[in-house]
């Protein structure tokens, strides 16, 4: 499966407004469509994964995730905030650019981790965080999965 798949425009925001990494984990999960309560949940799941250590990859990138029971099926989603942010990132840079990874406690088709190394992958591509700023749309960021992204 390509990354690609596994996104649609509805949970593309290049506009993230949150200058704090809990609020920046707010707006991502906002982007799944949760009701109130499991949104709630999912934000505080993901607070305690980053507070085990940094989701920041280097590069400016970032890739907050978790598995919880608010999901039924592995679900991503992308943000940027062109500012950039602290994180925490390992290499001390700011941050821009978030893909989050949610999949359920059980997953039938377990791919969570490859689909966590696949983002990794597509990070280290050298033009990929520079591309990533330039996106002015969803449909961008879909054609960048298409062209770069395994």
């Amino acid at each position: 499966m390509r990354l690609r798949e596994l996104f649609t425009a509805e949970v593309v925001k290049l506009d993230l407004e949150s200058d704090t990494k809990d609020g920046v984990l707010g707006e991502l999960a906002g982007l799944l469509g949760l009701d109130d309560k499991s949104e709630a949940t999912l934000i505080k799941t993901l607070k305690r994964r980053e507070n085990l250590g940094s989701t920041g990859i280097g590069k400016g990138i970032a890739i907050p995730h978790c598995r919880s029971l608010v999901v039924s099926r592995l679900r991503l989603a992308y943000g940027r905030r062109a500012a950039g942010m602290d994180f925490n990132s390992i290499d001390g840079a700011p941050v821009h650019n978030f893909f989050l990874i949610v999949a359920p406690p059980l997953e039938v088709s377990n791919q969570y981790l490859p689909v966590l190394g696949k983002i990794a992958q597509f990070a280290k591509d050298p033009d990929v965080p520079r591309e990533l700023l330039e996106l002015t749309d969803a449909q961008g960021f879909l054609d960048l999965l298409d062209r770069k992204a395994p």
